[in-house]
């Protein structure tokens, strides 16, 4: 039995590496793949976990962080303890898988791993599946929600908006080029925060190599071109904090100062009042 202390697994895995540990009561695997593909198949050990677990609807924004209760559900319904070593993984690329590192991020708990590519990159590696579903047993001591750290990887639309106003802080769109430019509409009003500027999270997978990370170095050198300072924090954003949880872990690989803005568009674009920027193109 190995102890989590020992594993030190990185941050992104490859599908072959994290076969050795299956089993492992210390490793807790987390698909969050749509419910049709896990009931067909899924890693062994596995546990389902639905995108609505990680979200809390608010009057504006429809993607921000669960209340303290709600998490507590989340993780009694994992049976997590700081024990634990979590690998997340999806069936498009890591987004809910991100977006679910983030919001343990966001409690302080960093014994994490994405799955490159996800449950694709799995299948390609021609790796066990099953249809099972474990039942996990229950542990003694389960991680505490602790949010006093959560200012480390999020920010709110008062911090948010004073830094926009003040020129101070990076900010990275996420979302489709229609999205950013405001010719389409996913709220009240359409385009895009002052200054932000844009990459879109899938532009970083590479789907001819099973929607896996391009390289590191690919990435780093387009966002450098677009114009981002890796020196200086960023803020990363999408919709409803989806698409932005992939964004959000790819600057933690790039040892980034990245916060996500929660929030999100659905949150700043159905403000009246939250200046917006409409029509530029992105390089």
């Amino acid at each position: 039995m190995t102890a989590t202390s020992e594993l030190k697994l990185p941050l992104l895995i490859e599908a072959e590496d994290l076969v050795p540990h299956l089993g492992n009561p210390h490793i807790r695997i987390v698909d969050l793949s749509r419910g049709s593909v896990y009931e067909q198949l899924h890693i062994p050990h596995a546990i389902h976990v639905k995108p609505q677990q990680l979200v809390q609807q608010h009057e504006l924004a429809s993607g921000m962080l669960p209340d303290v209760e709600r998490l507590e559900q989340l993780i009694e319904y994992l049976q997590l303890s700081p024990e634990h070593h979590v690998v997340a993984y999806d069936d498009e690329g890591g987004a809910w898988a991100g977006r679910f590192l983030w919001n343990l991020h966001c409690l302080g708990f960093e014994q994490t791993s994405l799955l490159n590519g996800g449950i694709h990159a799995w299948l390609a590696a021609s790796l066990p599946t099953t249809a099972e579903v474990d039942v996990l047993p229950v542990v003694e001591q389960r991680l505490k929600v602790d949010l006093t750290q959560v200012a480390k990887v999020r920010i709110e639309y008062d911090q948010l908006i004073e830094l926009v106003n003040n020129q101070q802080i990076q900010l990275w769109d996420c979302r489709t080029v229609d999205e950013y430019t405001g010719l389409r509409l996913a709220a009240r009003r359409g385009g895009h925060i002052p200054h932000a500027l844009h990459y879109e999270w899938s532009t970083a997978l590479n789907r001819q190599n099973h929607l896996k990370l391009r390289t590191l170095e690919h990435i780093q050198q387009r966002l450098q071109q677009l114009g981002f300072d890796f020196s200086q924090p960023v803020v990363v954003y999408c919709q409803s904090h989806h698409r932005s949880g992939l964004a959000y872990i790819l600057g933690r690989l790039l040892n980034w100062n990245i916060r996500a803005y929660d929030g999100a568009w659905s949150e700043w674009g159905n403000r009246p009042d939250s200046p917006i920027v409409t029509g530029e193109k992105p390089l």
